[in-house]
């Protein structure tokens, strides 16, 4: 049914880019947005929405995500990241997995970017991008204008902000939106997850702690 597809085209990975070796000169530093330096980590915490009180729940499930070096990929430096996911031993849906994961991403002209190419966030174009298409219709994400103060455990972040939503053939949007909040320098703070016919995110995950360069 149209109520249990995903909004989210995947599950969240963390943000990363690329240098050619672990040194970064100030100037690099000043342009480093997304936090990208062997070194870093963040740990986030998952929690799920309980519609009989209409709050968010702590799930116990925790992404600790640490950036461990970096690699050439088709001439492009990226930036490997280590995500392992603790807690989800019941496998709640919008949830990473428990275990180890890794990821290469990199940055170029504002554009965090993976190994594949694709754009996962923009911090400058304000486009509308095409991520899926299906037959029930497509998902988008786009830039939003201005920025947004948020509040979380570890601290409180002026970010900037995408939402990603899904829009039908006949050109509705769905109720379901999802929203990626990065603050520069520190990288993620805060996203969502959601199922399409639902306003209200199934899950959300904030920013417990963090070590940036």
């Amino acid at each position: 049914m149209m109520k249990r597809i995903l909004l989210s085209v995947c599950v969240f990975s963390i943000v990363c880019s690329c240098t050619s070796d672990d040194s970064q000169t100030p100037d690099d530093q000043v342009a480093n947005f997304y936090a990208l330096t062997v070194g870093n980590s963040w740990e986030y915490k998952n929690y799920k929405y309980n519609s009989n009180s209409e709050t968010y729940e702590d799930t116990g499930v925790v992404d600790a995500v640490s950036i461990v070096s970096v690699e050439d990929i088709s001439g492009n430096t990226y930036f490997k990241f280590r995500r392992l996911t603790t807690g989800n031993e019941e496998g709640i849906t919008f949830c990473n997995p428990n275990g180890e994961h890794f990821e290469y991403l990199r940055e170029a002209n504002g554009n965090l970017i993976d190994s594949e190419g694709a754009i996962k966030f923009t911090n400058n174009d304000f486009s509308e991008r095409l991520l899926q298409e299906n037959s029930w219709g497509d998902v988008v994400e786009q830039l939003v204008e201005g920025s947004t103060e948020l509040i979380v455990e570890s601290g409180t972040f002026t970010c900037v902000n995408s939402e990603r939503y899904a829009v039908t053939p006949e050109g509705d949007q769905l109720p379901g939106l999802d929203r990626f909040y990065y603050a520069e320098g520190v990288g993620l703070v805060y996203d969502t997850s959601s199922f399409i016919s639902n306003e209200i995110p199934s899950i959300i995950r904030r920013l417990d702690v963090y070590t940036v360069q």
